[in-house]
């Protein structure tokens, strides 16, 4: 976990972007024309990564899958047979909830597959594991919160994983020892791809219940053509996931 945490930081922006800049200044007198083209980059990725406008078109590239309709979520037991919801981060120690809470991401996840259950019945099971290795897991914390905050019980959890591949690979005997060959996938709209990937290698029929999407009307003033912050965290989850797409079925055979 340590060498993938290092290399993620050090390549997806805004690290890999400030590097190209440290690059820039360190070769600014033996090689100015490298210095140069490392300073373009790193500054021009650091505008194009920040702009809302940038994250809606890359939203666009990666989201290809269809919002699931809210008519169709009662019928859902028809067509699978368990509601998989996949960890999404935890943050450290909150003194206002007293220890470890959900993402953000996690609790768009969890107040989502709480709907789904609310409307088709179907059981629940959470994926996620440690957080670089201390509990409590990600799939106990969503778990308190669908049964404290949505009146949700979950059937299932598997708190090992560590990577979306981990989420199929160790939820599935969890699946399959109770009949599950058909399931509703729940994640953001960017990591559905890869996630949906992952669990169809296994053998799963999979329904596609994304939510999150980013590549929507931004909404922003001027078109999304300014600055921002939070678009420099949405770039580097676009293209953390568009990694995962080239390099899962490279690894993963």
């Amino acid at each position: 976990m340590p060498l993938r945490y290092l290399f993620k930081q050090l390549l997806l922006p805004p690290g890999g972007l400030f590097l190209l800049l440290l690059l820039a200044w360190w070769w600014r007198a033996r090689r100015p024309r490298l210095a140069l083209a490392c300073g373009v980059l790193g500054l021009g990725g650091l505008w194009l990564s920040s702009l809302p406008v940038a994250v809606e078109w890359g939203g666009r590239l990666l989201e290809r899958e269809p919002a699931l309709a809210t008519a169709e979520w009662p019928a859902l037991a028809q067509r699978a047979e368990a509601i998989v919801v996949l960890g999404g981060g935890r943050e450290r120690g909150d003194p206002g909830w007293g220890g470890d809470q959900p993402s953000l991401s996690a609790m768009e996840r969890a107040r989502f597959a709480a709907r789904l259950h609310k409307a088709s019945g179907l059981p629940l099971l959470v994926s996620g594991g440690l957080h670089y290795g201390a509990p409590p897991s990600e799939a106990e914390l969503l778990a308190a919160v669908l049964q404290e905050d949505f009146g949700v019980a979950v059937r299932w959890q598997e708190g090992a994983s560590r990577t979306t591949w981990e989420n199929a690979t160790l939820s599935a005997p969890l699946l399959r020892a109770a009949g599950v060959r058909r399931i509703v996938l729940v994640t953001q709209a960017p990591h559905m791809p890869r996630a949906r990937w992952c669990f169809e290698r296994l053998g799963f029929a999979v329904v596609a219940a994304p939510m999150g999407f980013l590549g929507v009307a931004n909404a922003r003033p001027w078109g999304g053509w300014l600055p921002e912050a939070a678009a420099v965290w949405q770039s580097g989850q676009l293209l953390n996931e568009a990694a995962g797409l080239l390099a899962y079925p490279l690894v993963y055979r």
